[in-house]
């Protein structure tokens, strides 16, 4: 079941690319432009349902040093950022195809396709030059560029030198370069230089969203959830999670265990995930994991084993509640059934 979030609240390239235009992340150091008039404005680049079905796993790195910290100086980045990754829960939503948008009207200027998607995490080596993937870069007038990275193997449905405009479809959001999540990389650039699109003036605005960005209608900041939580009769591989082919449908009254697992992002020291099971004749099982340390993208599991012949049949629920501060950040929860 997918969660929604309280408002508390990273190939193997094929040779044969379609236009070699150099599609590594630009090499821009971060700078604090001043907004301009001709600044293009900012559609959603993807076809998605923020903190449902897609959510933002990084933002451009505010830090000018060794560190890292997001625009309102939280850990959602990681040192020399340049982007906004709209990152999505699984292989799975990505196998099913979530279409990549044009943010802004403009002219294709650079292209990539054929680079394998997911190749990146047998060969790391494979990708050197080439860590943008799969991608589009679009010339909006001015100096602005927007880039588009990462996308899915064959699937970028645009040409060079093409005009497009705003929700024109680029492609599908794949897992090409280098990353290690299924996402897309948006990158802003004026003149070269990186512009975060929550904070174009480079101004710090510690704990609050500034109102002056460059989106048509800016995203809610979300600074942790829970993506997706399921029902398993063991603790699952994490890889299984990630692919989103954890989840049990169904469980047997044999089953030898009852598990609930949550996958999140964002976390953070101090945080408390917990995990309730409810059932059929008052059963009842909670266990609560703190995060000893900031965490990008985790999943904890917890459950029983079956004491007796079988397990009571009907209805279990599981709920996974991330805490912050002692207070719910965000839930997400999923029923299943047990048969005799």
């Amino acid at each position: 079941m997918r969660p929604q979030f309280s408002k508390h609240s990273r190939a193997a390239g094929h040779p044969a690319a379609r236009v070699a235009f150099g599609l590594a992340l630009w090499v821009a150091s971060v700078a604090a432009p001043v907004v301009r008039a001709d600044a293009p404005r900012l559609a959603l680049p993807i076809d998605c349902d923020l903190g449902q079905t897609c959510y933002i796993q990084n933002f451009v790195d505010a830090d000018p040093g060794p560190g890292y910290a997001d625009f309102t100086c939280n850990k959602l980045s990681y040192d020399g950022h340049k982007g906004t990754d709209f990152a999505l829960p699984s292989r799975a939503d990505m196998a099913r195809g979530v279409r990549v948008h044009a943010a802004a009207p403009g002219r294709v200027v650079g292209l990539r396709d054929g680079m394998a998607d997911g190749a990146f995490l047998a060969d790391p080596g494979s990708v050197d030059g080439r860590e943008c993937g799969n991608g589009v870069a679009i010339d909006h007038g001015d100096g602005w560029r927007t880039q588009y990275c990462h996308m899915r193997f064959g699937s970028i449905a645009v040409s060079q030198g093409q005009q497009v405009d705003t929700g024109d479809v680029l492609g599908l959001v794949g897992l090409s370069g280098k990353t290690e999540f299924p996402h897309l990389h948006l990158s802003v650039r004026h003149n070269g230089a990186v512009v975060d699109p929550f904070k174009p003036d480079g101004a710090a605005r510690c704990g609050t969203v500034p109102e002056n960005t460059l989106w048509q209608s800016p995203p809610d900041y979300v600074p942790g959830g829970v993506l997706a939580v399921g029902f398993a009769d063991h603790v699952p591989d994490y890889d299984a999670i990630k692919a989103g082919t954890a989840a049990a449908a169904g469980l047997p009254g044999d089953a030898p265990a009852l598990v609930v697992w949550g996958l999140g992002f964002g976390g953070r020291a101090g945080d408390a995930v917990q995990i309730d099971i409810t059932g059929p004749d008052g059963f009842h099982h909670r266990h609560l994991h703190d995060l000893s340390k900031p965490t990008a993208l985790y999943f904890r599991a917890s459950g029983k084993k079956r004491s007796t012949s079988a397990w009571p049949p009907g209805s279990y629920h599981g709920t996974v509640t991330l805490q912050r501060d002692n207070q719910t950040l965000s839930q997400a929860s999923t029923t299943i059934e047990i048969g005799n």
